[in-house]
């Protein structure tokens, strides 16, 4: 019998809400690789509801050349129709349309009912567990992969924790790792509004998101060495020479869905198809990612900057609960976020001025033996990095590319469907090599050995006296 052939399709990637803030420079990275004869990106269709907009986007995005002969499909959340027949079209949908509590279920479901690929660049907890427990089974029937949080959130702080995890060379091993959120400008610091409407939105649904948790069957946790240790909600990071505020993140619910994937599945997610080469560089790779306790705080360099901080999150806190308060939230940006967010968005030169930072500071133990000692300090403090461009319209394009890029380029590699967290997927992958290419740095800083607590050295020096003589004593008592 013949073998069956593949599908065909109009394009390799749909842009959807390719005329929003983030859409239009999504369009602008990607076309900067549609014409590389070595990239898998042949062909690229836009998509929303209004296409003179999408046109004006594209318009904006190839400048100063003409636009190139890119088609535009009307496809809208509230006609599913229309999604059915976009997504039928294509190996794979690019989803810039948010917040996506909002305006993300259609989408999802209409690529899981016809086996179409999926990328987004949400960052919203709420939305990606329940797309995990709604649709995971139908996609992985379907062949349909869907992977959240391909943006800023969360690939730095996922990558970045693999990478910070592999520094501990065995015997040594991590407890836990707070990623230090750093944002830098020459100019005016101006964040993406789509971030701060979805910290609204989730604090009016954060009622939503427990009640969901709680239906949920508990995953498999890791198994972390030591007893776990609560952060700090302020401190100040004298390593980093920052003020730091704990972040409610979606980038630590994403990782620790990975941690539990990871758990689940040792030698993480086997290909549908995968080469042997693969099926080596997977199993040596998994193994060395050693899970720890993972947080995230935003670091600042002045008081005055984490009051702002505290005070937006306040207003936020506040008046998010009730109907009314998120509409002056929503409203006036400006004002309950003093200046950090605005609903034009930052501007070219702000966008190009901007850079962010993200300091991964993991405390573990030189022998992950000596955990079982509950009197035992973490006695080792690793830090690593990962630095970048602006955030929500330079970083996320590239990253939300390049993971398309390995969709394309590498899906045989890649697990046949389902609903999973971005790490799993694609931490075995070249992703992190393609973003260092794409200007994403990850660098290891430091290692040093932390001063040991009392009650620790007192139970070392009884060890070694158990088991020495008396000359033995003499050096170690004086």
């Amino acid at each position: 019998m013949a073998a069956e052939a593949p599908p065909s399709f109009d394009f390799d990637v749909v842009i959807f809400g390719a005329s929003g803030f983030t859409g239009k420079y999504v369009i602008r990275e990607a076309l900067k690789f549609i014409s590389s004869p070595n990239c898998p990106l042949k062909s690229l269709a836009l998509a929303g509801r209004n296409p003179s907009k999408i046109s004006d986007a594209l318009t904006w995005a190839a400048s100063p050349c003409p636009p190139p002969p890119i088609p535009i499909v009307f496809a809208d959340v509230s006609d599913p129709s229309s999604l059915l027949t976009l997504v039928r079209r294509t190996r794979l949908v690019l989803n810039c349309v948010g917040p996506f509590r909002l305006y993300g279920h259609p989408v999802v479901a209409a690529c899981v009912e016809a086996g179409t690929d999926y990328l987004d660049i949400c960052g919203e907890p709420e939305f990606m567990e329940r797309m995990e427990l709604e649709h995971h089974e139908r996609a992985k029937s379907a062949g349909s992969l869907v992977i959240s949080a391909c943006g800023f959130d969360s690939i730095p702080a996922e990558l970045g924790f693999m990478f910070h995890s592999r520094q501990w060379d065995p015997p040594a091993a991590p407890n836990q790792v707070e990623a230090y959120l750093v944002m830098e400008s020459d100019r005016r610091l101006v964040g993406n509004i789509g971030t701060y409407e979805s910290a609204v939105l989730g604090v009016a649904n954060t009622s939503t998101l427990q009640n969901l948790r709680r239906s949920r069957p508990r995953r498999s946790r890791p198994q972390i060495p030591g007893p776990a240790c609560r952060p700090k909600l302020i401190e100040q990071q004298n390593s980093l020479g920052v003020w730091s505020l704990k972040l409610p993140s979606a980038d630590a619910t994403v990782v620790r869905r990975t941690l539990s994937s990871l758990t689940e599945n040792p030698q993480g997610l086997q290909g549908v198809a995968e080469t042997e080469e693969f099926t080596e560089k997977r199993r040596g790779f998994w193994p060395t990612v050693k899970p720890a306790h993972f947080g995230v705080k935003i670091g600042l360099k002045s008081l005055w900057g984490l009051l702002r901080v505290m005070l937006t999150g306040i207003f936020i806190s506040l008046l998010g609960v009730s109907v009314f308060g998120r509409k002056l939230l929503l409203k006036f940006p400006g004002i309950f976020s003093l200046g950090m967010f605005s609903k034009r968005g930052p501007s070219q030169e702000e966008v190009r001025c901007a850079s962010f930072k993200m300091w991964f500071v993991g405390l573990g133990y030189s022998d992950v033996s000596r955990a079982a000692e509950g009197s035992v300090s973490c006695d080792t403090e690793i830090i690593t990095r990962v630095s970048g461009p602006e955030v929500g319209y330079v970083a996320t394009p590239i990253i939300l590319i390049q993971c398309a890029i390995i969709i394309l380029s590498q899906r045989h590699n890649l697990p046949d469907g389902g609903v999973y967290p971005p790490g799993i997927v694609f931490g075995a992958t070249d992703l992190q090599e393609r973003l260092q290419a794409n200007g994403i740095c990850f660098d290891f800083v430091s290692k040093r050995p932390l001063r040991l607590t009392y009650a620790y050295t007192y139970n070392v020096c009884i060890q070694l006296l158990s088991n020495s003589d008396s000359r033995e004593y003499h050096v170690i008592h004086s």
